[in-house]
């Protein structure tokens, strides 16, 4: 019980900072001033080498109340019994002084415990002293109550100070309970949505590919010398199954889900084989990335693949024969993508119709839907999205997000 009692007694001092140079203080300004005392007053200069005997000793124990604020207590009140046997007058000014801010500190700084029984000796060694100097008097009511308000003056501070900081944790337990009861209502609400989609939507769109690829099958007599409209059956059900992969993933998002899934949602890890696919495709693609793109946030990771996913797509349908670099960079506060080529895509003319997304000089239309897409998804993030020619040519798409807030 003691080890555990004088360990939180060292931690409650190691809380005091500031306060710690009290005793200090108290130190050097008391053993002073009893010089000074003694000095001034004619009738103790013939005694003023035990008076300074005594101030040394009071500042010697607000030094022990450095490190042990009871024992520090009862040192300094020891200089009345101490002057008695040097035979100097006392206790005067500074020495009561000096004992009121030692007990006051004791009751602050030293376990409730200790600080008590500090206390009754303080008064014990007053009361004996007083009583061998003077005999029984009202000393011995007066030493008791200047002593006892100056110990529960400190007891008190102490104890606000520690009901402050109880309550500044209790104030941060429950923010974290409040945290964790919203995190808990989030995750539950995406299970219930993630159940919705798969359930419903992603269930609707397969039945809705199995009837197309059924009436291919069935109208295959008919759509074989017709090569349009089959090509456009075939990419019906291409898109069915793509929509409902993308369902998936993002079912996945929605939980949570792990990466290795056969169908894992969208994220940068999986950028090099999004860049494979690209270049098996015939567009000579590279990929830079710098800085950890592992523990980003997952709407973010997302919106951020997708930037890289639909410039390449644009760089295949706009410059076939171009050449493109992705880069991928996360700083500290900021995570930055660039898809750049060196094509010069399509002429006006052949871009875009006069009912489609406007051209820029290259040729690549600038405000379709992808990009607008892109655009509100970057923007969600706290981000912003460029499109346009390159300052050396080709064709440009840079997003940039911020990593400085929290994005779930």
């Amino acid at each position: 019980m003691s080890t555990s009692a004088g360990a939180a007694g060292r931690a409650h001092l190691a809380r005091l900072r500031g306060a710690r140079l009290l005793p200090y203080a108290a130190a050097l300004v008391l053993g002073l001033l009893g010089l000074v005392e003694a000095w001034s007053d004619p009738g103790f200069r013939p005694m003023f080498g035990s008076l300074a005997v005594v101030a040394a000793w009071i500042s010697i124990g607000f030094l022990v109340a450095t490190t042990w604020p009871a024992a520090g207590a009862v040192v300094v009140a020891a200089f009345y019994p101490l002057s008695t046997v040097l035979g100097a007058p006392g206790p005067g000014g500074t020495g009561l002084i000096a004992v009121l801010v030692a007990v006051a500190w004791a009751g602050y700084a030293a376990q409730p415990r200790r600080s008590r029984a500090a206390l009754v000796i303080v008064i014990g060694l007053f009361i004996a002293a007083d009583a061998v100097k003077h005999g029984i008097s009202w000393d011995t009511v007066f030493f008791p109550a200047i002593f006892v308000p100056a110990w529960w003056t400190g007891t008190l501070v102490r104890r606000e100070q520690e009901r402050s900081r109880q309550l500044t944790a209790m104030a941060a337990e429950i923010d974290a309970q409040r945290e964790a009861t919203a995190h808990a209502a989030v995750v539950e609400e995406r299970a219930r949505i993630a159940r919705e989609v798969h359930d419903s939507v992603a269930h609707s769109v397969s039945v809705m590919t199995l009837q197309i690829g059924g009436l291919r099958r069935q109208l295959a007599d008919v759509l074989w010398d017709r090569p349009v409209e089959r090509d456009v059956m075939l990419g019906l059900e291409r898109l069915g199954r793509q929509s409902v992969e993308e369902l998936r993933a993002a079912v996945g998002i929605l939980r949570d889900e792990s990466e290795d899934s056969s169908v894992g949602p969208a994220s940068l890890a999986r950028a090099e084989q999004l860049v494979s696919d690209v270049r098996a495709a015939g567009l000579n693609v590279s990929l830079v990335v710098e800085g950890e793109l592992a523990g980003l946030p997952r709407g973010l990771d997302v919106a951020a693949y997708r930037v890289v996913q639909e410039a390449l797509t644009n760089v295949l349908r706009h410059a076939p024969a171009a050449t493109a670099i992705v880069r991928v960079t996360r700083g500290d506060d900021e995570l930055s993508v660039l898809v750049t080529d060196d094509g010069r895509g399509a002429r006006p003319s052949e871009g875009a119709g006069s009912d489609g997304p406007r051209a820029n000089r290259s040729g690549r239309p600038v405000g379709g839907h992808g990009l607008v897409g892109l655009r509100e998804r970057t923007e969600m993030f706290g981000g912003s999205l460029a499109a346009g020619p390159g300052a050396h040519g080709g064709f440009e798409v840079a997003a940039r997000f911020p990593l400085d807030r929290r994005w779930s």
